[in-house]
């Protein structure tokens, strides 16, 4: 058990499934949320030690996400993973300068997704 939570925001629900039993069993406490404007709400009310964000979402997109979370007054410096099917680098720079710490394209790899958010966290050792 790592003891590290994790939210996870994706509008696709096989996604927040898959992501969510990663890395479960890998030891974190993942929250999902079904698009932007409710993992911004999500995030307001919990600490979190690492978000997960896709790119392409209804309400608020994964640009919009990071940009609240990294305007906000609280968990500014969270690490923000982006999980998503774009891989331009117009797309990576924007996320990159709105203060996104990775990314990954999707399909991913579990093992790879479970090593970063250790990486990301802290959560390495355990």
């Amino acid at each position: 058990m790592t003891g590290k939570t994790i939210l996870a925001i994706d509008d696709s629900r096989t996604i927040r499934q898959l992501v969510s039993q990663t890395l479960s069993e890998a030891g974190f406490d993942v929250t999902t949320a079904v698009d932007g404007e409710d993992g911004v709400s999500t995030f307001l009310h919990s600490r979190f030690d690492a978000v997960i964000t896709d790119i392409n979402m209804p309400k608020l997109d994964g640009f919009g996400v990071i940009d609240a979370i990294r305007k906000g007054t609280a968990n500014r410096k969270v690490p923000i993973l982006v999980l998503t099917t774009e891989s331009s680098v117009e797309f990576k720079d924007r996320a990159r300068g709105l203060g996104a710490t990775g990314w990954i394209v999707k399909p991913f790899e579990n093992h790879q997704l479970v090593d970063i958010l250790k990486l990301v966290t802290g959560a390495d050792g355990a």
